[in-house]
């Protein structure tokens, strides 16, 4: 694509101001966001379990979105995108596909969370040419053990934080201790930061649809992730309890050259815990 930006029109590298746009493909509207400079590889965000457009934390995203363009988007039937939610992660990532390349992008660079580093690794194994560079964080493998439990623990701390009208992320994505508390309240302040605009909520139906289709990964048979020859970032915090920190590094042994990141004393979240620390990671790992 070519770069649209004159002089007199700023590049916006601040997640919290990047403007809401939509596309339509495939008989689906999809919602998205973009910010950074429009030229090279884009850089995709597939986003969590449950999450919206407004589920990326600023912290990680602000610093890729210096000096690349950041794209976020919501797939088929989450948030202000059209659609149903598909009940396997292989049909997401073929949304995602559509998405992409309705764009006008032949080839980007991943960022990936959870939920959506699967449908990250579906995307790349079935479309080897389209990803130069994977960076998956807080996921884990086809076939991977326990992720067929992810919702069981899902339900549990969501639960646990209604008895305390906590936000469930404050559970799920951190420890519940001296250093997990006060950086899941500050994660979920961050992510308030943009004031208008917002995205629309999922709705109960896609999050249990993508709960269903997570379990259905957990149970499958692996992907030969033997073939990936792209670079691949890998990182994780030492106690996750949604998606096993084991699974992070199975990913590491099935994908050759790839590169972990363990962080300690946090959980799923670890890199919104250690944002210091892992966004220049990142940033440094994408621009090579």
């Amino acid at each position: 694509m070519s770069n649209t930006h004159t002089s007199h029109e700023p590049v916006i590298t601040s997640y919290a101001k990047a403007p809401a746009r939509s596309i339509a493909a495939g008989g689906v509207t999809y919602a998205y966001r973009e910010l950074g400079p429009k030229a090279g590889i884009p850089v995709v965000f597939f986003v969590h379990l449950a999450a919206t457009l407004d589920n990326w934390d600023p912290r990680i995203v602000d610093p890729i979105a210096k000096n690349r363009h950041v794209i976020t988007f919501d797939n088929r039937g989450v948030g202000a995108s059209t659609g149903a939610v598909p009940d396997s992660i292989e049909a997401m990532a073929d949304d995602a596909y559509t998405f992409i390349t309705a764009l006008g992008f032949d080839k980007i660079d991943v960022f990936s969370f959870s939920l959506g580093g699967m449908i990250a690794q579906a995307l790349v194994v079935k479309h080897p040419e389209l990803v130069r560079k994977l960076v998956l964080t807080g996921t884990g493998p086809a076939g991977g053990k326990d992720i067929d439990k992810v919702a069981g623990t899902t339900y549990y701390d969501i639960l646990r934080a209604s008895l305390t009208r906590s936000d469930p992320k404050e559970f799920l994505f951190f420890n519940r201790n001296a250093t997990g508390k006060p950086a899941a309240k500050a994660f979920v302040k961050r992510l308030q930061e943009r004031t208008v605009d917002r995205d629309a909520p999922i709705t109960a139906k896609a999050f249990q649809t993508q709960l269903k289709a997570i379990k259905k990964w957990g149970r499958s048979a692996p992907a030969d992730l033997s073939k990936l020859t792209q670079p691949t970032l890998i990182a994780n915090g030492d106690n996750d309890r949604m998606v096993p920190s084991v699974l992070s590094e199975d990913l590491h042994r099935r994908i050759s050259g790839s590169e972990l990141i363990i962080y300690p004393d946090s959980g799923h979240g670890g890199i919104f815990q250690f944002h210091d620390e892992f966004a220049p990671v990142a940033v440094e790992f994408l621009a090579r």
